[in-house]
Order: structure tokens, then C-alpha cells, then sequence
């Protein structure tokens, strides 16, 4: 499998490539040159396999021939070594919960795959990678514990200041070892073009690498949980609608990714928060960037989303045509609150803000009689407690690993801007 640069002004490369580059020299993300949906015998007779037969199969042609079969099965065990289960909220509605990772956010998927991907190339390397990750909340975490201790790779985190959670800070500031966090004076959208401005810089001589969904390696893998959560649901029921808390666009794509491979998902729903770059763009079809505002739902403060360009390239850059299949809706924050307790009044379900959010998208998408929706759970309540607990008044039992967490002692390095990390990269 080779893959290109969506900016059409770089080399084709290799899955090892992709992977190792993070970004095309032309500043790109890498798409794949072919996708081959699997068979209808395998859609059809889904929960005939294992969550690791499955994945496997999804992910292989991806990979092809560069990481050996038995290699990449055992890296698809690992990667997806916990729960992903459907639960029921309302008669037509259900939440798919993707916080039983070990950083109790979706993000463990991609952030495990990749770093066992990346350790895999980089065994017999003497020189070490870099890999340079901006994180709005979970992908810090989650990149944190999946790289810890990965010989050869050294993680630099770019995180906003002051814009992430309590337990999503300490989650990557607290690790040691071959992590460094970088606390940024800005927003998220600030450490994203960081990121994306040293991948370019010929003055660092350092292997860069991203660890954030542009790397074909963290968003590919975020397939698996829509093929887990059909395998759950298509006996029950036939047409299946889901709605995605959206911020950089890279799990929502994956998932329609997952339906180019055949899983046939009815509809999509992008449900964002006050950051209305797409829902903006599917009223009028300009795609106008902004800067990101802070929310309550922070992992989604992304003014300028990396992988809507490769939605737009699954739906051959037609607009009439991605309508059909893809819907986008954004709310405020006393939107997600009364979302939350709404919630939790009707089923007693506690729902995190970025939940709450894609619950709102399947009320705003208003569901048909014979289909079903299921809203993305991306992370535990209590990686946001203080909202949660306000919001619904109720307190919330910290798991023991968390409680841990909090005691640890925050260290990270304060810069301001691209000189500040440039200089850090290179000394």
C-alpha cells in the first residue's frame, strides 16, 4: 500500500513511510492510493469473529506487507485490549463507550496501534525519533502512556495552557521517562501549526514524527470501534446513524473509512461544539478557518480541522454528494449541560460534555422510526469532573489509578512560540 500527499506535491510513500513522516514535505496529509472493501460474507457474519480478527482484517491492506503477519496481529491484540460496549440510553438511542483504555479516552486506540507500529520500524535504528504531538485534551494522554518507555522514540507534547482538564494535564505532564510536555501560551490551533511548522524546518535535524490524527497510523485504527459497535447492533438493527463529537475531524473520518471497507452505516452526524468550521461549511460550502474558543467540551476546540480534507477526499470532493451521507451541527455550552442532565434525568446515565455533544447531534439529526443512533462516549466523565459534577449535581466515583494521578506532581515547560520550540529541538 502506498499513500499520497492530499496537497499533491510530494512523493508517494509507504505505510512505514507515512508513519515515520507524519506530514508530506508539502505540508499534505497522507491518503491511501487504494481502498478494497472487504467481503459481504465477512459484513454480513460479523459476530462470527473476534474484536482481533476483525480489526485485523480492516487494518491489513493498510499496513500490507511491511510489518509481518504474526507482528501485526500481536499489535492488534494489544492495541484493543479492552472493552468497547453499546450501551442503551434511550429506546432508539445508544452510547458507544470508548474511555476503557488505559487514559480512559478513544484516543488509546490510535495512540497504542502507532506506538507499537513505530517501536516496530525503529528496532534496528540507531538515531532516534521525535515524535511531536498538539494535544486539546485526550491525544496527550493517550500518546503519553502509549509511547512510555518505546525504545528509540523520545514524545514532545504541545499542549494550551490553562485549556485542558486537571486529570488531562496530569495525565501528560506526570510521566517522565522519554515524555516532555510543553505547555503553550495559546490555543490549540497555536500548537497544531507548531507542529505542522517543524515538520518543515530544515534548521532541525532531528526524525520528526506526528502522533496526532494526520498520521495514517493514529487515524486509521480508529476504524476498529464502528466495526465492534455493528457487530453489536445489526441483527437488532438495520439502519445505524452515528453521531461523533468532532474536533480535529479524524475519528468521524475514520468511521466513514470504515464504510468505504463495506460496514454499511446510514448516516454520519458531526456534532461540534461552538468551534463551527463544518457545520458553517455544510450551510454554504466555503470552508472558512477560525480561531478555536475555549469550551467545556475541550478535547473539540479546533478552529481549523486537520482531517476534513480527507472526508472531503472520501466524498471525491463533492459537496452535493457529501451531504448525502454526512450532517453537521454545532452547540453551545448551556446546550451540553442541559444535554447532560437531560441524560441523566431520562436513563441515569452520566454522559461527558464531548458525549453530550454528539447526543445533541442525533436529537438535532432527528431519527427516523427504523433507524438507530448511537452517539460517541469519547472519554470518562470523570476526566472533566468539575463540569460533570456541577452539572448534574451528583458526585462521581474517581477510579483508583485516577486518584493516583492527581497526587503526582505536574512538570512541563512553559514557551510562547515557534522560535521557543525550535530551540528546544534543537538543544
Amino acid at each position: 500500500m502506498n499513500y499520497y500527499s492530499l496537497n499533491h506535491n510530494a512523493p508517494n510513500v509507504s505505510f512505514k513511510g507515512a508513519v515515520i513522516n507524519g506530514l508530506a514535505p508539502d505540508r499534505g496529509l497522507y491518503f491511501p492510493e487504494n481502498i478494497t472493501p472487504l467481503s459481504k460474507d465477512f459484513i454480513e457474519n460479523i459476530d462470527q469473529y473476534s474484536n482481533e480478527e476483525i480489526a485485523f482484517k480492516a487494518i491489513e491492506q493498510f499496513v500490507g506487507d511491511e510489518i509481518p503477519k504474526d507482528v501485526l496481529q500481536k499489535i492488534v491484540a494489544e492495541t484493543i485490549s479492552f472493552e468497547f460496549p453499546v450501551v442503551s440510553v434511550e429506546d432508539n438511542i445508544g452510547t458507544l463507550e470508548l474511555f476503557h483504555g488505559p487514559t480512559l479516552a478513544f484516543k488509546d486506540v490510535g495512540a497504542r496501534f502507532m506506538a507499537r507500529c513505530l517501536g516496530y520500524f525503529n528496532q534496528n535504528n540507531t538515531n532516534k525519533v521525535t515524535v511531536l504531538v498538539a494535544t486539546s485534551g485526550d491525544t496527550g494522554g493517550a500518546v503519553a502512556n502509549g509511547f512510555l518507555g518505546v525504545n528509540g522514540v523520545d514524545v514532545v507534547i504541545l499542549y494550551p495552557s490553562g485549556k485542558v482538564s486537571d486529570i488531562q494535564e496530569k495525565q501528560l505532564t506526570t510521566l517522565g521517562k522519554n515524555i516532555t510536555a510543553l505547555e503553550v501560551n495559546g490555543v490549540f490551533d497555536d500548537c497544531q501549526d507548531m507542529v505542522k511548522t517543524a515538520f518543515l524546518d530544515a534548521g532541525i535535524e532531528r526524525q520528526l514524527t506526528s502522533a496526532n490524527s494526520i498520521n495514517v497510523a493514529r487515524w486509521l485504527p480508529q476504524m476498529f470501534y464502528y466495526f465492534f459497535a455493528y457487530k453489536q447492533l445489526y441483527k437488532q438493527h438495520k439502519d445505524i446513524v452515528f453521531s461523533v463529537p468532532s474536533g480535529n475531524f479524524g475519528n468521524i473520518c475514520a468511521g466513514m473509512m470504515a464504510q468505504k471497507l463495506g460496514l454499511p452505516i446510514k448516516h454520519f452526524v458531526a456534532a461540534t461544539n461552538v468551534n463551527d468550521t463544518v457545520p458553517q461549511f455544510m450551510k454554504d460550502g466555503k470552508y472558512e478557518p477560525k480561531s478555536s474558543q475555549p469550551t467545556i467540551s475541550n478535547a473539540m476546540d479546533v478552529g481549523n480541522p486537520s482531517n476534513f480534507i480527507r472526508i472531503q477526499q472520501l466524498f471525491n470532493n463533492d459537496f452535493a454528494n457529501l451531504k448525502t451521507g454526512f450532517s453537521s451541527f454545532s452547540f453551545s455550552d448551556t446546550d451540553t449541560k442541559e444535554a447532560m442532565t437531560r441524560i441523566y434525568k431520562n436513563s441515569t446515565y452520566i454522559a461527558d460534555p464531548h458525549g453530550a455533544v454528539g447526543y445533541l447531534g442525533l436529537e438535532k439529526y432527528e431519527l427516523q422510526a427504523d433507524e438507530y443512533g448511537v452517539f460517541l462516549e469519547t472519554a470518562h466523565p470523570v476526566k472533566f469532573l468539575d463540569v460533570v459534577e456541577n452539572t448534574l449535581n451528583q458526585k462521581i466515583d474517581i477510579p483508583a489509578d485516577i486518584q493516583e494521578l492527581i497526587k503526582k506532581e505536574k512538570k512541563s515547560l512553559l514557551i510562547s512560540s515557534y522560535n521557543d520550540l525550535k530551540e528546544f529541538l534543537i538543544n
